[in-house]
Order: C-alpha cells, then sequence, then structure tokens
C-alpha cells in the first residue's frame, strides 16, 4: 500500500477531480492535486528499515469558499488514521481565480520485505 493509492481511494468519494503533481486537463471550479513530498525510510534493526513514511501535499484550489472543503477533508484525513502535519491557506490566485488552499499529510508503513 502506499499513499497515493490511499489517498486516491479516499478522495475520490468527495466527487471532486484528483490528479497527482499536475492538473493536466481544463481545471474544474474546484479540484486537488497530490505532490508527493518525501519518502524516508526509518526505524533501522540489522541495517535494515523497519518503515517507510511517506508524506504528500494536498493542493485544493476552488472558486467558491474553501472554508467547508477543507473542513471536510481535514475530518476525512483524521478519520482515516493520516497524520496532518501542516495546514496553511496560500491565497487567492488573481490571475485564475482560484483560492489555495494546502494541507501535507504523512502516513507510516511498515516495509515489504
Amino acid at each position: 500500500m502506499s499513499i497515493l493509492s490511499e489517498l486516491n481511494t479516499l478522495l475520490g468519494t468527495l466527487d471532486i477531480p484528483i490528479e497527482t503533481g499536475i492538473f493536466s486537463e481544463a481545471p474544474p471550479d474546484e479540484y486537488l492535486v497530490i505532490t508527493p513530498m518525501s519518502d524516508i525510510l526509518d526505524l533501522y534493526a540489522d541495517n535494515r528499515p523497519l518503515t517507510q513514511l511517506e508524506e504528500v501535499r494536498l493542493s485544493l484550489f476552488t472558486k467558491s469558499n474553501y472554508i467547508n472543503r477543507r473542513n471536510q477533508l481535514t475530518r476525512l484525513l483524521l478519520e482515516a488514521g493520516f497524520s496532518i502535519t501542516d495546514c496553511r491557506y496560500i491565497g487567492f490566485e488573481e490571475d485564475t481565480k482560484y483560492h489555495h488552499y494546502c494541507v501535507d499529510v504523512m502516513m507510516v508503513y511498515e516495509m515489504e520485505v
């Protein structure tokens, strides 16, 4: 299992278009972009990592009020067992008319050997 596959499954229930890295089509009024940030091997024993920490940034772009969707995302992520390491309003993009809000999410997985 990976954080990308888990998030795509979980966030797919929200009825918001989701892409990884960049939104490749003409963007709708609301969409999510998942950007991988880090994969850290951790908790070593016998010179082998026991866990892998995966972290991504969820970028919400919306032309409407972002607060309700932010709250929905936060609840959904926490209930599914994800750790939220940062949340921030990036700003209103005057040229595109989107509000941009980010949520950094982390999950620790046991290493598959």
